[in-house]
């Protein structure tokens, strides 16, 4: 089975260790239970008891060590299949959790990256004693746009620096022992308007916490410094590599998001499941209803093609290197597109349930509540929409080849994700030819899909987008998810080869695709700046999904239902 059941891990781990972390990390929750799982939600209680048993199994000092920081005999690795797999089960059980794991992994980023070897030292002395991290970027007035950070560090005559400012939404940052802090050198100074990377001890009294922004498990902080004194033994980073570290870092952190999307969904459709398919209403069950089913069938297509495309983008993610940066494509769109698709998986599941959705002692209302955060954190949809539409003219003419890309349980360190280099050139990286996976298979809704994009493609060449068009955001997200969504179809398709997914299964979730791919050609033509040429190739997008009642009835019966009685969490 490709979803996370709790009673039934059928996960390939290369090691003891690492399933020893998901087994142990899941009976934590389990133990637990749904009851106290939702009261420390609805009470924002903070997770001590989470973090305990972090550091009495040192699992966040395994999974977050690279293995060239690592003890002799300890199998610490950065593992991108691994922490995919954690960030799995954390996000099934609640984002509160996987978030405090999220925002160390950012933290501490910029410290691996880095050539301070002392820093690097203290970090895994840390990381042992069961401590977290925190990534100081964001500011209040500027959010994202870390060009114009008002954190401002002068370096005085005896070496040292005072930093002043403030960071806004900053997890972790009431505990964290370090603080990994982004700034700008002063005006008329050495080094004047270049980047720095420090580290701060959120402990010290000039450390000064102002407030927790939320109302939540979670403490996300507002921190300022004011004249805070550190010397070079605490930097990180200087000029372009602290920009670098900075982007770098979100490079290997964002796709996380993802995958606590698949763990949030993958929860609250066992309950959605076995809520409708034991309740009955006009002497039927409720999943006899015809548009139940095609709900639940939408959900679960979509839920399925989000851990087809995330787990693939691992692969790549692990493949990655200098000579191949396909990641910086598909990695964004984990955390854009599959956030995104958990937002609608949670919607179809919640017309189903209805009022079920807002009681207090089911999971569904704490999903419904989370799933929202995700599209928004580590760059809006927007901002990484922006990023992954400058890839498109090199993916669809321009063509590279590549050995082909194997699935990657092999346990290795990635290395390379802490020495990515600089973020520049994205322009010139080059993807293998997507109609391999397209070829691939011979489908009918994959078929329609397939006119779809030929009819795009044929648009950007014959009505590109005007000078105008290009400088007109609105206009390009929503070719950009017209884009996104031929990405979405080819990652999915690899991975169905390597998973052996019915091919019942892959054709029920181009059925939707061919919808979502009508849905944006529809806004596309509406757009106030489309030409008649770019509204008369749009038009010719619209599809309809090839209707197959046997096809649609063997989904629902061999799949879909079959999710019902699988999982349910102890009270």
């Amino acid at each position: 089975m490709l979803l996370l059941n709790p009673r039934n891990m059928t996960r390939n781990y290369p090691d003891a260790r690492s399933r020893e972390i998901m087994e142990k990390t899941i009976a934590f929750f389990e133990k637990k239970g749904l009851t106290k799982l939702k009261e420390d939600f609805n009470g924002a209680v903070w997770y001590a008891d989470f973090l305990e048993f972090c550091k009495t199994e040192g699992i966040f000092s395994s999974m977050m060590t690279p293995a060239q920081q690592s003890k002799e005999g300890e199998n610490a690795v950065w593992d991108t299949w691994r922490v995919c797999g954690f960030a799995e089960i954390l996000g099934f059980y609640g984002l509160c959790y996987w978030y405090t794991y999220q925002v160390s992994v950012l933290g501490i980023g910029p410290i691996w990256m880095s050539n301070n070897q002392g820093a690097k030292a203290k970090a895994k002395q840390l990381l042992d004693q069961g401590e977290i991290f925190a990534f100081g970027l964001s500011e209040k007035e500027h959010g994202a746009d870390i060009y114009s950070s008002d954190m401002i560090v002068t370096k005085l005559a005896d070496g040292s620096y005072t930093a002043t400012g403030g960071k806004y939404y900053i997890g972790n940052a009431n505990k964290a022992a370090m603080v990994s802090t982004f700034g700008k050198m002063a005006e008329g100074g050495e080094n004047a308007g270049k980047y720095i990377f420090f580290v701060a001890d959120s402990q010290r009294p000039d450390y000064k916490l102002i407030k927790n922004t939320v109302y939540s498990q979670n403490y996300v902080a507002e921190y300022r410094l004011e004249n805070y004194t550190f010397t070079e033994a605490d930097v990180l980073h200087h000029g372009d590599d602290a920009w670098n570290a900075a982007l770098n870092t979100i490079n290997v952190g964002k796709y996380n998001l993802g995958w606590a999307s698949i763990g949030i969904c993958t929860h609250a459709y066992y309950e959605a499941i076995d809520h409708a398919a034991n309740r009955h209403l006009y002497g039927k069950t409720v999943t006899d209803f015809p548009h139940v089913r095609q709900l639940f069938t939408d959900a679960y297509t979509r839920l399925v093609s989000m851990k087809l495309f995330a787990l693939r983008a691992a692969d790549y993610m692990k493949t990655a290197s200098s000579e191949d940066r396909r990641y910086l494509l598909f990695n964004p769109m984990v955390k854009m597109k599959v956030t995104t698709q958990g937002e609608e998986v949670i919607n179809l599941l919640w017309d189903v349930i209805a009022a079920k959705g807002f009681e207090k002692e089911p999971y569904f209302a704490m999903a419904a509540q989370d799933i929202r955060c995700l599209p928004k954190l580590e760059g809006t949809v927007h901002v990484n929409m922006a990023l992954i539409i400058k890839f498109m003219a090199n993916y669809f003419f321009f063509p590279a080849k590549y050995p082909e890309v194997a699935k990657r349980d092999d346990g290795s360190n990635d290395e390379f994700l802490f020495n990515q280099g600089p973020t520049t050139g994205l322009g010139k990286i080059k993807f293998h030819d997507y109609r391999i996976a397209y070829n691939s298979y011979d489908l009918p809704n994959l078929s329609v899909f397939k006119e779809q994009i030929a009819l795009f493609t044929e648009m950007m060449m014959k009505t590109p987008p005007s000078a105008e068009q290009a400088k007109d955001i609105d206009f390009l997200l929503t070719a950009g998810e017209m884009f996104t969504l031929v990405v979405y179809g080819q990652l999915v398709l690899e991975n169905a080869k390597i998973y052996n997914v019915e091919t019942e299964v892959i054709d029920q979730i181009f059925d939707f695709m061919v919808r979502d791919f009508s849905k944006f050609a529809l806004q596309l033509y509406s757009k106030p700046s489309s030409t008649p040429g770019q509204m008369e190739q749009c038009l010719k997008m619209l599809k309809k999904p090839v209707v197959d009642a046997t096809r649609y009835n063997t989904v629902w019966e061999s799949h879909v239902l079959k999710m019902k009685d699988q999982y349910s969490m102890p009270k």
